[in-house]
C-alpha cells in the first residue's frame, strides 16, 4: 500500500475532496514522518503538532459540511522561518530574534490559511536568509552534502515527505537552488505576484516568496493559494491571479523557447548536467516547440549588480539591530551585514542602473524573438559536501561550490521575471539536479505549461532519496 506521504499535494487534494481521506490523516502521516526523519535531517525549526491537529479537525468539519474552500483546504504546508506566523515563534534562524512571536501573519501565510491550508511547522533557514544554518540541515539525498540555502529546511522537508509543500524565499536563487538539489519543483514568481509583507527582508527590491513542491501541478495550486495584490506591500502588483492549471496540459507545440549558451553553458558546467539539459532541449523540439538560440551579453553584469544591491539593502534593514545586538549574530552573517555599510551610494545607484540595463535586454529578447520562455540549467553543479562549500572546486574551475550555486539564478531576481526549477536528472553519485524555465512577467501559467509537458513524460518526481528509504 502506498504511504500517504508518498503521494503528491495534488493527489491528496483530490482524495480529500472526494472524501477518501481526511485532513487529520494527512497531518498524522506528516508527523510520523517528521518523527522518523528529523533526528537526521533537521528540517524543522518548530513542529506545530497540536496547532496542526486542531486546524485539521476544523478543516475536516468544514469539508464534511460541504464548505470546502478549494484545493488547499486541509493540506499540511511548511513555512520558512523568516515568514511571519501569528503567535508562533519565528526566529529567522537567528538568536537576534529568539522567541519572537509576531502579532500578525505574513500576507502569504494569511492567504494560505484563508484557503484552508494547515501549517505543519516552521522550517529552518540560514540566519536572516544570509548566513549560517545551525544545527546544520542535511541533504536527504546525501547526509554529508549541502541541501541548498537559504530555504534549506523547506527543500529538506518536502523531499523527506514530511510536508506536502513548503514556502521558501528567494533573493538570488534560494527557492530554485534547494529545489534543484532536492529533486523538487520550485517557483520564484514575478516580482509583486506574491506579497512580501511580513517576510523578514534580505533585499526588499529583490525578495520573493514562492512554493516548493514535488510536482508542477502541486506548485501551481500552492502559488494560486498564496498570490494576490496586497495594499500593505508597496512592491505588490495589481495583477489578477489566474487559474495556473487551466492550460497545464496544452503542450508545447508551436511555442518558442530561447536558449542562451555563452553564459549558462560555460566550462564550469558539470558534464552530466549539460548532457541532461541538452536532452531536455531536444525533447521539447520533439514535442513541437521551436528552440531559438539567443545572446544576452548583459548577463555578465548581473552578478556584481545583484551582490551590490543585496549588501546595501540588507545592511540598511539591520543597521539598528546590529548596533544593539551585534554579539548575537553569527560571525559570518555579521560580516555580510557590516560589509554592506561600506558600499558607497554611487555603487548602489550604478548597480540599479545595471539592473535596468539587464531587465530591458531580457525583456527585449522576449519581445523581439517572440519567446514564450527561456531555458537553461538551474545550477552548474549538483551540490557539494558540507565541508567543501567554500573550498576551490574539485574540477579546477576558478570558483567555490557555493559561489557557483546562484550563478544561473540571480538574473531572474534582477529582472523580476518568473523562474521555475524542474527536476531533470540524478548524477552517477545519486545527487539530483534540474533545469530552469524563465518566463515573461506575470505569465507563470505558461511556465507551468511548458514544465508540465516535460514532467508528464518522466518520473523524476517519483524518485525518493535513499537516505529516507533507509530510515
Amino acid at each position: 500500500m502506498t504511504e500517504l506521504t508518498d503521494l503528491s499535494l495534488s493527489e491528496v487534494s483530490d482524495m480529500l475532496g472526494a472524501g477518501e481521506i481526511s485532513s487529520i490523516e494527512l497531518v498524522e502521516a506528516n508527523l510520523r514522518t517528521i518523527e522518523k526523519t528529523e533526528p537526521v535531517v533537521h528540517a524543522y525549526a518548530n513542529i506545530l503538532a497540536d496547532e496542526a491537529r486542531a486546524a485539521a479537525k476544523r478543516a475536516d468539519a468544514e469539508i464534511a459540511a460541504g464548505d470546502r474552500r478549494g484545493p488547499l483546504h486541509g493540506l499540511p504546508i511548511g513555512i520558512k522561518d523568516n515568514i511571519y506566523t501569528k503567535g508562533i515563534v519565528t526566529e529567522s534562524g537567528s538568536q537576534v530574534m529568539a522567541d519572537f512571536r509576531p502579532d500578525h501573519d505574513a500576507t502569504c501565510v494569511g492567504n494560505l490559511k484563508q484557503a484552508g491550508a494547515v501549517i505543519i511547522g516552521k522550517l529552518h533557514c540560514h540566519e536572516f536568509a544570509l548566513g549560517s544554518n545551525v544545527p546544520p540541515t542535511r541533504s536527504p539525498w546525501n547526509l554529508d552534502c549541502y541541501p541548498g540555502g537559504s530555504s534549506i529546511g523547506s527543500g529538506a522537508a518536502v523531499t523527506s515527505r514530511s510536508s506536502f509543500g513548503a514556502l521558501g524565499t528567494d533573493t538570488g536563487g534560494s527557492i530554485r537552488v534547494p529545489s534543484s538539489i532536492n529533486n523538487l519543483v520550485g517557483m520564484k514568481a514575478s516580482f509583486g505576484r506574491v506579497s512580501i509583507y511580513g517576510v523578514v527582508p534580505v533585499a526588499w527590491s529583490l525578495d520573493h516568496v514562492g512554493p516548493m513542491t514535488r510536482k508542477v501541478k502541486d506548485n501551481a495550486l500552492l502559488l494560486a493559494g498564496m498570490a494576490g495584490y496586497d495594499p500593505k506591500d508597496p512592491t505588490s502588483a495589481k495583477q489578477p491571479v489566474p487559474d495556473f492549471c487551466a492550460d497545464l496540459e496544452a503542450g508545447v507545440a508551436g511555442l518558442r523557447i530561447g536558449v542562451e549558451r555563452d553564459y549558462f553553458f560555460y566550462e564550469g558546467l558539470l558534464d552530466e548536467i549539460q548532457g541532461s539539459v541538452e536532452a531536455v532541449i531536444a525533447e521539447y523540439q520533439q514535442l513541437g516547440a521551436e528552440v531559438i538560440e539567443i545572446s544576452l551579453p548583459e548577463l555578465a553584469i548581473t552578478q556584481d549588480a545583484l551582490f551590490t544591491i543585496v549588501l546595501s539593502e540588507c545592511s540598511t534593514y539591520h543597521r539598528k539591530l546590529i548596533r544593539e545586538q551585534g554579539d548575537k549574530y553569527d560571525p559570518a552573517t555579521r560580516a555580510i551585514v557590516q560589509l554592506g555599510e561600506l558600499v558607497p551610494a554611487t555603487h548602489y545607484l550604478a548597480a540599479q542602473q545595471a539592473r535596468s540595463l539587464y531587465r530591458n535586454a531580457i525583456n527585449s529578447a522576449f519581445r523581439e524573438q517572440r519567446l514564450d520562455a527561456m531555458l537553461w540549467p538551474t545550477m552548474p553543479i549538483a551540490t557539494a559536501p558540507l565541508d567543501q562549500l567554500y573550498a576551490p572546486r574539485a574540477d579546477g574551475y576558478p570558483d567555490t561550490p557555493v559561489g557557483s550555486m546562484c550563478h544561473h539564478t540571480f538574473n531572474a531576481n534582477l529582472a523580476g521575471l518568473p523562474a521555475l526549477s524542474v527536476p531533470c536528472g540524478i548524477t552517477s553519485g545519486g545527487l539530483p539536479f534540474g533545469f530552469q524555465l524563465t518566463g515573461r512577467a506575470f505569465d507563470e501559467a505558461m511556465v507551468y505549461r511548458i514544465a508540465y509537458a516535460y514532467e508528464r513524460e518522466h518520473d523524476w518526481h517519483l524518485r525518493k532519496a535513499a537516505t529516507i528509504e533507509d530510515l
